[in-house]
């Protein structure tokens, strides 16, 4: 009896002493290496004392940049700390009493969780180019909204942001947005258009994800592999809207049908329509109008010089094609229509022996004087803009993704599709349209 008296004696002492060092050795190891006893498994947790709390969430920064210390705990152990029971409290090279434990064990905070939620808050979380988006302006109008130099409707006209265009945000004041928008700076009502949180998600329906090529010749294959089926080529400087984006490959939309290419030839940007000044809107209507009367009097010119008998060379399988007769959109479908079941061949310019997209464009248009350029994006910046297919009218210009064909009336299009198919006349709406433009 004496001898469990005696020990247990010693024992209260010992724990007296403990207890008397304990806040001394809790300052240590706060202000240590917490490499050994950062959160994992869904954990945070803080030490405190009476005077100051410190959380090792915050400190988890600051202990990263310090060499990793590999955990050798197991199930739902942290560091050396265990949850839900007592754990042995190392500090970088000494171990602290179990007593001294306790009372660390007592301060652990628990937040379940709390790892998981950064995992999925990383996962969902914005790229950068999406944060970019919180800083855009963009018009939800049915046309235009008027950009303006001062904040009140009182101020001067200095452009337009058309729907669905885009400016930079600078400032609001009361209810206005001051923007920046390709050379104009104005102000714009806060009510027509979104920023902030709502711009995200809509400047990624407004803007178009665009790969140009930038290889001669650039292979379209049916799925991501250098080694996959060859579905279709498309020419350098070409612009082809991309649908997906994966590890080293893009999903894009070409003639033949939805492909993938290698970003190694490839220029991906993504592109928003931009505010008009005042300025820019009189001088492109002024050059559209003399682009039209260019084409017109051409064309008015190669019909005059032509013989009323004439026809067009005979070529291929014995053929007679007749030249073209008048200078309208009307005249252009009529003389290209001659042309539907003929074959496609890339890079090919021949009406009669093959051309491809754009060179069925141009060849058919050069019959009637008119020059235009060997490349479907090209295509897109001729002429003067349509707005709509509604407004459409035969002979018009009418752009996708990787290809452009002639618009036929009724809603038709005539146009050098696959080397599969050829010339043919299908629907225009089978493909998203990117622009239309008018020649004549």
């Amino acid at each position: 009896m004496k001898t469990n008296v005696r020990n247990v004696r010693i024992a209260a002492c010992a724990m007296t002493a403990v207890i008397t060092f304990a806040g001394v050795g809790m300052d240590v190891n706060a202000t240590g290496s917490v490499g050994s006893v950062l959160p994992s498994a869904g954990i945070d947790f803080s030490l405190q004392d009476q005077e100051k709390s410190t959380t090792l969430s915050s400190l988890q920064e600051e202990s990263e940049k310090e060499a990793v210390i590999k955990s050798e705990t197991d199930g739902a152990s942290v560091g050396s700390v265990q949850v839900g029971g007592f754990a042995d409290m190392a500090s970088t090279n000494d171990k602290v009493s179990t007593a001294h434990s306790k009372k660390i064990e007592d301060t652990v905070v628990v937040s379940e969780g709390y790892t998981r939620d950064l995992r999925e808050a990383a996962n969902t979380g914005l790229s950068e180019e999406e944060e970019s988006f919180k800083n855009l302006v963009i018009a939800k109008v049915n046309d235009y909204v008027n950009v303006r130099d001062m904040p009140s409707e009182e101020g001067n006209i200095v452009g337009k942001l058309y729907d669905k265009s885009v400016g930079n945000f600078i400032e609001e004041e009361n209810g206005w947005y001051k923007i920046n928008s390709g050379s104009v700076e104005g102000y714009v009502k806060g009510e027509y258009c979104v920023t902030g949180d709502d711009a995200v998600d809509y400047a990624k329906e407004v803007g178009t994800r665009i790969a140009t090529v930038t290889t001669t010749t650039l292979k379209v294959r049916e799925q991501p592999g250098l080694e996959e089926t060859v579905l279709g080529l498309v020419p350098i400087e070409d612009e082809l809207i991309v649908t997906e984006e994966l590890d080293g490959w893009v999903k894009v939309n070409i003639e033949e049908g939805d492909g993938y290419v290698s970003t190694d030839y490839v220029t991906l940007s993504t592109e928003f329509v931009k505010a008009e000044s005042i300025e820019e809107e009189r001088a492109r209507l002024e050059k559209e109008e003399a682009a039209r009367r260019a084409a017109q009097e051409a064309a008015n010119k190669k019909m005059s010089s032509k013989s009323s008998s004439s026809s067009a060379p005979v070529e291929g399988g014995g053929k007679t094609y007749e030249s073209p007769t008048g200078s309208t959109g009307s005249d252009v479908v009529k003389f290209a229509m001659q042309f539907v079941g003929n074959p496609y061949v890339y890079g090919g310019t021949s009406l009669t022996n093959g051309a491809d997209c754009s060179g069925f464009v141009m060849s058919v248009y050069n019959n009637f004087g008119v020059s235009l350029p060997h490349s479907s994006a090209a295509d897109r910046s001729v002429g003067a803009t349509v707005n709509g297919l509604e407004n459409a009218q035969p002979g018009d210009i009418i752009c996708y993704s990787g290809h452009v064909g002639i618009y036929a009336g009724n809603g038709q299009l005539v146009h050098a599709s696959t080397s599969k198919t050829g010339i043919i006349v299908s629907s225009a709406t089978y493909r998203p349209i990117l622009s239309i433009r008018r020649i004549f």
